[in-house]
């Protein structure tokens, strides 16, 4: 397994969620939008410009900025 941020997942790709590098209010944030441990997210998508990028977790579709999806740690 590699790891990887969740920032360079392209669409199409899957991963498996390991950690959140941050103690600030946007890991409270992206938890409650399901980034927890060990949950599979899929890249279904980025704006034209590159940011942000969508992401399917848990049955819903997500758009977080590159910023904060960069502070999510996943294995590929």
């Amino acid at each position: 397994m590699k790891t990887v941020t969740m920032s360079t997942l392209m669409p199409g790709m899957k991963a498996r969620i390991k950690s959140i590098d941050s103690k600030e209010d946007i890991r409270r944030r992206l938890l409650d939008l399901g980034m927890i441990e060990n949950t599979i997210v899929e890249c279904v998508g980025k704006s034209p410009l590159g940011d942000p990028s969508a992401y399917l977790v848990r049955g819903a579709v997500i758009v977080i900025r590159d910023i904060d999806s960069a502070l999510i740690r996943c294995e590929i």
